[in-house]
């Protein structure tokens, strides 16, 4: 892909702190976008944000915890300030509860999953669209689970989470297929290298699994695709 297949389109990463996020605000970069890195950890926004600089990349951070109230909001209209509009949503950020049984699931912890994971998607979306509609080609891609679609014992609340979650994408990709040229995509990334998949199988090698890297290079790719709205894939090991 050219380096500038993205030149003056901005894109906006939750979660780009760290894993699949940080790999693809990077990546976005390297393709040409001004990238608005998002997260709660501003010292880790500043080294991905120091590493787009260094590689010749254009970036801002915006740190900001999405289960606050009014977090989302004041992004939005410090990018419609700024920029205007938004041309790419990479919804990543996500917060795996403990594992465990549904009966044993903790209300405070299954609450912040439940917020972060399915309110703050619904508002993103509130937020955004109307800066989404103002870009020649939007594009918005949401990262999934396998337990959304296959639930497995002990993953309840992550799993119902990330269900609700696909059920809001897919229902915005539905309501905006017609009126505008949205697009979004529900993207699968497996198994794959990151802090969320060492706590849910300590006991699991990480190199056995592939790099954050393959996963954004493949949503980059896709970005750069004619896919059609409600667009849904897996990422395997390349």
């Amino acid at each position: 892909m050219s380096r500038k297949t993205f030149e003056g389109q901005v894109a906006l990463v939750t979660g780009s702190s760290r894993g699949i996020g940080a790999a693809t605000a990077i990546a976005l970069a390297e393709a040409g976008a001004h990238v608005v890195l998002t997260g709660r950890d501003t010292k880790a926004l500043e080294a991905i944000e120091e590493q787009i600089f260094q590689a010749g990349g254009s970036a801002t951070i915006a740190p900001v915890d999405l289960v606050e109230p009014d977090g989302i909001a004041r992004l939005a209209t410090a990018v419609s300030q700024r920029w205007g509009k938004l041309d790419i949503l990479v919804i990543n950020a996500a917060v795996l509860p403990e594992l465990t049984s549904v009966a044993d699931i903790d209300q405070k912890a299954f609450n912040k999953s439940l917020t972060t994971n399915v309110l703050a998607t619904q508002a993103l979306i509130a937020n955004f669209d109307p800066l989404l509609r103002k870009s020649e080609n939007p594009r918005v891609i949401g990262m999934t689970s396998t337990v959304a679609a296959k639930p497995r014992a002990y993953w309840g609340a992550y799993a119902a989470t990330k269900a609700a979650f696909e059920v809001l994408l897919d229902c915005y990709a539905q309501e905006t297929a017609n009126i505008s040229k949205v697009r979004v995509a529900i993207v699968n990334p497996g198994a794959t290298r990151t802090a969320m998949r060492a706590r849910a199988y300590p006991g699991e090698a990480p190199e056995s699994v592939k790099p954050p890297e393959v996963v954004a290079q493949r949503l980059v790719a896709l970005l750069g695709e004619p896919f059609t709205t409600a667009h849904r894939e897996n990422v395997n090991q390349s």
